[in-house]
């Protein structure tokens, strides 16, 4: 019996509005759907632009609720009409003055499943990410879907190999990690990070990326976004380095039980020896 899995990733630029944002990444939806897809993944704080290139407090207007706003609602509606899975990150404020780098979970019949909250924040030039986001505090859950269970690491975190494992070890089949990352920082990390952690985990990686220069400063989003095997290997071609793009591609989950059955990692870890990695 068939065990595979089609999925998508959306590569978007910035299109000068919320509104716009959010009604390209519904048409994308919608053509992944048309397509056969099942699963799909948006950018990091998909409908804004990195406004994390500056520290203004006007960007705080565009927080949402989680899963009370508009964004969330429209796409657990989008989410059922099309019966799709969709991770929708986004700028989530939970009370006045907290606020989160989010990624909200909606199952394929529209349910919201849950939310992940970045934990590792970072405050390097070009990524002021300290100055809106508070660490995430939800730890690293996997969600039950459609289309069996899934987990969220975003951008920043696929430097830390803790959150990688964390969901390995909760179950995680496919994991996305969704970014705004920018070429002259880390281009050439790009293309060996999430393929060692997809073999170190044994699962699935779907590593997303948004293109363009924007107005807030000169970082240069380099695309590239692509799917990756637990064997480390590219599922078909990345994407443009320059141009919007969906991804789509079968993911045959078959392929995590041979993984696992012929490298037997998790078998071979030896989490007794650990303790020291937690100690502050």
């Amino acid at each position: 019996m068939s065990n595979i899995i089609r999925a998508a990733l959306v590569q978007q630029k910035w299109t000068g509005d919320k509104e716009s944002m959010i009604a390209n990444a519904v048409e994308h939806i919608r053509a992944a759907a048309s397509q056969g897809a099942q699963v799909l993944c948006l950018q990091e704080l998909f409908y804004g632009p990195y406004f994390c290139q500056v520290q203004d407090a006007d960007f705080y207007s565009y927080t949402e609720s989680i899963p009370d706003g508009p964004t969330t609602q429209l796409m657990q509606e989008v989410a059922a009409q099309n019966n799709i899975v969709l991770i929708v990150p986004m700028y989530e404020v939970e009370q006045p003055g907290v606020y989160y780098n989010t990624a909200a979970v909606i199952d394929a019949d529209g349910t919201y499943l849950g939310k992940y909250r970045k934990n590792h924040i970072p405050q390097v030039k070009g990524f002021w990410e300290k100055f809106y986001f508070k660490p995430g505090n939800l730890g690293y859950p996997v969600f039950d879907t459609a289309v069996g269970r899934i987990g969220v690491y975003i951008c920043y975190e696929r430097h830390f190999p803790e959150g990688w494992r964390a969901l390995g070890l909760a179950g995680a089949k496919i994991v996305f990690n969704p970014s705004a990352t920018s070429r002259s920082l880390s281009e050439y990390l790009w293309k060996l990070e999430q393929p060692a952690a997809a073999v170190a985990n044994e699962y699935f990686v779907g590593a997303i990326n948004r293109v363009g220069v924007e107005p807030l400063g000169d970082n240069e989003f380099y695309g590239q976004t692509y799917f990756v095997s637990p064997r480390g290997q590219l599922i078909g071609e990345a994407a443009s380095d320059t141009e919007e793009e969906l991804v789509v591609r079968d993911l045959d989950l078959d392929l995590l039980t041979e993984v696992r059955d012929t490298w037997a990692f998790y078998r071979d870890r030896r989490p007794d020896t650990y303790e020291g990695l937690v100690n502050p």
